[in-house]
């Protein structure tokens, strides 16, 4: 969920060059077609599913649809993206509930459907895309941090209650600008004053996932920090 053409499309690719059918989505149909192209040019599986992530009978319709018309559902990613920056002073209500339902209220919808789907089988795993802003609220950033709180708090949760069932749910926190165009036409001064090789490389990122899901852990050990140092924070 939020393969876009950064860190989620690359972890569609990395599953699926494992023998998985991926399954990326999105809320835009094009942009899938053209990831699930390259999935398959490379000799693998693909299909593209569109779906609002905050609209529950969507969600539910696209867990179906995977299930009846694909196969069981092995591991499930959350990866949209919600990133917000503004003084809080200017920030809107509006705002503020669109951040919230896009990265805290959307993982808990397609989580919990997820899991439903894993739990009667008693295996599958579970992944969260975090950033800094889920362990360290910024200036300008309270919408973000908010939502990325609450959705770290969600993944503990789920850990905590599906790991015994045969559920393994993960959270990884990724600090840093994952190198794309939408980064560089969204944040165009920040990725500009970044040194040569400043912005993270999606397809590294994606290992980490695989990982998580080749060789998971107990309970809430089943967070993997990337960012450089914990220390400098």
């Amino acid at each position: 969920m939020g393969a876009g053409d950064a860190l989620g499309g690359a972890i569609a690719r990395r599953f699926a060059r494992e023998g998985l059918i991926a399954v990326p989505s999105r809320r835009k149909i094009m942009p899938l077609g053209e990831l699930v192209a390259e999935i398959e040019d490379n000799g693998c599986l693909a299909e593209g599913i569109p779906c609002d992530a905050r609209d529950e009978e969507a969600v539910i319709n696209l867990f179906d649809k995977v299930e009846n018309e694909i196969g069981p559902l092995e591991a499930f990613v959350f990866n949209t993206g919600a990133q917000h920056s503004d003084s809080i002073l200017d920030m809107t209500a509006k705002i503020y509930r669109q951040v919230w339902e896009s990265a805290a209220f959307a993982g808990f919808l397609t989580g919990r459907e997820a899991a439903r789907r894993m739990v009667d089988r008693g295996r599958g795993t579970i992944i969260f895309t975090g950033a800094t802003a889920s362990v360290r609220g910024g200036a300008g950033f309270a919408s973000f941090a908010g939502a990325k709180h609450a959705l770290r708090a969600l993944a503990q949760s789920m850990a905590r209650e599906l790991c015994p069932r045969g559920i393994h749910v993960g959270h990884i926190i990724v600090d840093g600008m994952i190198d794309s165009d939408a980064v560089r036409n969204k944040f165009p001064d920040r990725t500009a004053a970044l040194p040569a090789g400043g912005m993270l490389n999606p397809d590294h990122i994606a290992d980490s996932y695989w990982g998580m899901h080749a060789q998971p852990r107990d309970a809430w050990t089943f967070e993997m920090d990337l960012r450089p140092s914990v220390e400098q924070w």
